[in-house]
């Protein structure tokens, strides 16, 4: 069983797709971090972000195992990742990663933006979790004030319409709904109530 979990930059998606491999005991793949450690390579390089040839050629060549988490999170590498997963050839290079990931025997959880449009079409599940700018941004807002991290929610808001703007405007592989994905919206819903609405959808489409 695959199941896709697409949607915007803190919808609740990544939550999301690790409750729903630990309740079905799947492995899980937040494919966003692969775009992190693309941009992390670079400004570790000492390389443009900006550059389509150099990032498309860094995702290509790049060791997942050479990241610890820890340098993978936070606004600054965010906006880059959402700058690299623009370029064509970055995501084009990533493709086959994800999809192995996917091929796994027993299925798997993938969260992201295009996993249910372009990753895993076939995926017998697809959600696609959505919740307002303002909620993400108060989400992201806290999420960083717990790390640390000093940030104004007027910043994040921006940030958060730009990435919406880009991801959604790109024209390889646009963030958007596949037409068979289940929309989630988590705007007015609590951690658990998300849960159990995306475990009751998995559920649903798994009797059909």
């Amino acid at each position: 069983m695959v199941i896709a979990v697409d949607g915007p930059a803190a919808s609740g998606k990544g939550t999301l797709a690790r409750r729903l491999a630990a309740h079905y005991g799947l492995p899980a793949l937040d494919t966003g971090l692969l775009y992190r450690m693309v941009a992390r390579a670079l400004l570790d390089a000492s390389q443009p972000i900006d550059d389509p040839v150099a990032a498309a050629a860094m995702a290509s060549r790049f060791d997942e195992a050479g990241f610890g988490e820890d340098v993978l999170r936070g606004r600054e590498i965010g906006e880059a990742a959402s700058v690299v997963a623009a370029f064509p050839g970055v995501r084009s290079a990533l493709i086959e990663r994800q999809r192995r990931f996917a091929a796994q025997e027993g299925g798997a959880v993938l969260d992201g933006r295009d996993i249910g449009t372009v990753i895993c079409p076939d995926a017998p599940v697809k959600l696609f979790v959505t919740a307002t700018p303002e909620v993400r941004a108060a989400r992201r807002h806290r999420e960083l004030a717990g790390r640390g991290e000093v940030a104004t929610f007027a910043g994040i808001l921006a940030d958060i319409r730009r990435r919406d703007a880009r991801d959604s405007g790109r024209s390889d592989a646009p963030l958007k709904a596949a037409a068979d994905a289940v929309i989630l919206d988590t705007s007015a819903l609590t951690v658990e109530e998300a849960v159990a609405a995306a475990i009751d959808i998995v559920d649903r489409r798994r009797r059909v």
